[in-house]
């Protein structure tokens, strides 16, 4: 130590030198991401294996005289699992049962039963929720609302919760409409496509075009691939073997992409909503025809205002469609939405007219008992038809410099030939279905490990790739290259690499399998104790000979405090919810949902507004879901702490954690505070804080005596941090 100013101190700490700790291959090929993957077998090792996977870190520990970690105690497993496969801490009774359960495969049961639990897809749907940038709302000034957007994050739930085998998934996202276009689901699969940032009243339209395809393209080569291919739209990619013609002609494959909203009835459902309707339309056609002249000269003349917007393209509006291109029809149907658009309101007339109009709608709401309820759509997304436009690679990446028109094709440093055989369909290019069929293949060597990689990091805390979204040269190399590759066959394999009792024959493509697999492993059972040598050979834990400490994440944090406070409601699906914002704030368009129960959902099913996140989420580093998030980046800031002892809402979740202690544990003071340290820690207090709280409670006010002790242990590491 040394005199730094008076009343400082600065100490010098021995850094490890780079030779002590962990390192990637030196001996790795650059471009070891876009080699095939290889087939490899776990290695002998000394130490005790639970799986496959331990053998392989198991084999880099042993030659430093490392070894893993004790075993975590039951108490810590338990909530260790149960946040990581459903995002919410174990109940009392699930704790007692596994406790009580001394048998060898209690925590293969336990296992078991979070997979087949609900909250398994909703957990896992937040990770992906991230990667594929979903939002309920546009984005940029606007930010409008999407109604419909909550039905690709249900779908995404439901595809966990079934084990959806994860190639499947792929195809359904990307060409589900050209693929499996009898299938609702797969329809509304593909709002994948529609969950670019898009500024809808766009003037330059030629540009909105193209910055809606370059978001496409680049947050597919993120989401499936794990690469940077955005780096490409300008020239070749700086370090990886992309250049700028494969990233144009992997755009080529979206080129006729169109926004659609296909009806999600069928059969004798859809037999009665048309009957409905037409029924209603019959009875109310003359009320509908007045509206509608009183409205025609008001719709003309805003029509006429967008068209003076649109002068570059109206003249494409204008054009019969029949006569129009592929290119010129998205262009158009772009001023459409814009020209069409009209909303009558009674400011707009007066007198006579604004009396007959009132009195027209007043007539048609008579009838509106007859009126079905709107048929289910989806925001989805179809092809302009079975020619796409032509796709140009762009000087610079800008759109007004076309340089050489481009086929559709795959990325040429894996699959280099140059023309695709594609087969268009009566209403499609045909292109998407055979880049789903590239990319979820066997032979693709990214896919599946970028899959695999993201589960471990979702586990671990950090992947073997610790770039998720970037396996290139630039990004970090495996630290375990022969079990990321064994990994990756074992999760496309039917008949799985790690043999019986540790996963389900017969299904490829299993996610649950490979969650199923990891967290029965010795590595996942560790304790996160390590001595002094192991965190000087291994100070990032690369080498995974403890297990990380994990702080929950917002929604996790939400979901806890409202599951321990006994208000959690575990209604599943349906449209975004709007809980209370702090009081200071006020956002356009976030009206909190009218019913309490409802504004006490979990966190998956909070609306995501992309130009105001729910407040503590943002705190505790959600991502925008402008661009895909592979990452989340854990931050330590005052204003989180600040927010949980202050915060009006976490206040509101502290009383009714205390009204439930109250309501359980009855009048006796010691004992509310034995539950209350157990339904949020899963263990009574120690000897020091039973002191503590006495020393308190002597000096507090007895009526929020209790509410202030549950706040406090809200606000304790052990609650937000999982061991």
């Amino acid at each position: 130590r040394f005199a730094l100013l008076p009343g400082f101190v600065a100490v010098l700490v021995a850094w490890p030198s780079p030779t002590d700790g962990p390192k990637a291959a030196p001996e790795m090929d650059p471009e070891w991401a876009f080699k095939p993957i290889k087939v490899v077998a776990a290695p002998a090792v000394k130490g005790t294996t639970r799986t496959p996977i331990d053998a392989f870190l198991l084999a880099k520990l042993e030659p430093l005289k490392l070894a893993f970690a004790p075993p975590a105690d039951k108490a810590t497993w338990l909530r260790r699992v149960t946040f990581d496969l459903t995002g919410l801490p174990p109940t009392s009774a699930e704790r007692d049962a596994y406790f009580a359960d001394e048998t060898p495969g209690a925590d293969a049961k336990v296992v078991d039963r979070l997979l087949d639990a609900k909250h398994f897809g909703e957990r896992q749907a937040t990770w992906w929720l991230d990667v594929v940038r979903y939002a309920d709302s546009d984005g940029f000034k606007a930010d409008d609302p999407r109604p419909n957007a909550w039905r690709y994050r249900d779908y995404v739930i439901q595809s966990f919760n079934d084990d959806k085998p994860f190639d499947r998934f792929v195809t359904e996202q990307i060409a589900g409409d050209e693929r499996y276009p009898n299938d609702p689901a797969a329809l509304v699969a593909t709002g994948y496509l529609r969950h670019y940032p898009d500024e809808y009243n766009a003037v330059n339209l030629e540009q909105r075009r193209q910055e809606i395809l370059n978001d496409i393209t680049d947050t597919t080569g993120a989401a499936f691939l794990g690469l940077t291919l955005g780096c490409a739209k300008c020239h070749d990619h700086k370090f990886d073997p992309v250049g700028i013609s494969d990233y144009y002609r992997i755009q080529a494959f979206f080129a006729g992409y169109f926004p659609a909203a296909p009806m999600l009835l069928s059969g004798k459902a859809k037999e009665v909503y048309d009957a409905k309707r037409k029924a209603w339309e019959e009875k109310t056609a003359e009320a509908r025809k007045v509206i509608d002249e009183i409205e025609k000269p008001y719709r003309i003349k805003d029509s006429n205002k967008q068209r003076e917007r649109h002068v570059d393209y109206v003249h494409l509006y204008d054009k019969p469609v029949k006569e129009r291109t592929p290119y010129e029809h998205q262009i158009a149907t772009m001023v459409a939405a814009q020209v069409d658009e009209f909303k009558m309101t009674p400011t707009k007339m007066k007198g006579p007219e604004k009396e007959k109009w009132e009195g027209m709608k007043k007539r048609l709401a008579e009838d509106d008992k007859l009126k079905p309820p709107p048929a289910p759509t989806a925001m989805a997304m179809g092809e302009v038809g079975p020619v796409a436009p032509p796709t140009f690679i762009l000087k610079r990446g800008n759109w007004r410099l076309r340089d050489e028109e481009t086929k559709p094709g795959y990325l040429s440093a894996i699959d280099d030939r140059e023309e695709i055989d594609v087969t268009p369909t009566e209403t499609t290019s045909g292109r998407r279905m055979k880049l789903a069929a590239w990319i979820a293949s066997e032979k693709n060597p990214l896919t599946a490990r970028v899959f695999v990689n993201r589960v471990w990091q979702h586990l671990f805390g950090t992947g073997l790739v610790a770039t998720p979204a970037d396996f290139g040269v630039a990004g970090d190399k495996p630290t375990h290259p022969e079990l990321l590759d064994w990994l990756a066959r074992d999760f496309m394999s039917p008949s799985p690499l790690a043999g019986e009792g540790l996963g389900v024959r017969g299904k490829a493509w299993s996610v649950k399998r490979l969650y199923r697999l990891l967290v029965l492993s010795a590595a996942y059972r560790q304790s996160g104790d390590a001595g002094e040598r192991t965190r000087t050979l291994d100070p990032d834990n690369r080498l995974l000979a403890r297990m990380p400490r994990k702080r929950l994440d917002g929604e996790s944090l939400r979901d806890a405090v409202l599951a321990v406070s006994g208000q959690l409601n575990l209604k599943a699906g349906g449209p975004g919810i709007y809980p209370d914002l702090p009081a200071e704030m006020k956002v356009a368009n976030w009206k909190p949902t009218a019913e309490p129960a409802e504004r006490n959902r979990r966190s998956i099913y909070v609306a995501v507004k992309r130009n105001m996140r729910y407040p503590l989420f943002a705190l505790f580093d959600a991502s925008d879901r402008v661009e895909t998030c592979s990452r989340r980046f854990q931050t330590t800031t005052a204003p989180q702490a600040l927010a949980l002892l202050n915060d009006s809402i976490v206040l509101g979740y502290a009383k009714s954690f205390a009204e439930r202690v109250t309501k359980e544990a009855g009048p006796d003071f010691e004992k509310q505070v034995e539950h209350a340290f157990r339904l949020a820690l899963g263990r009574g207090p120690d000897t020091e804080e039973r002191a503590a709280v006495a020393k308190f409670a002597k000096s507090s006010d007895e009526s929020r005596r209790l509410m202030d002790v549950c706040h406090a242990v809200l606000n304790l590491n052990e609650f937000l941090f999982v061991d």
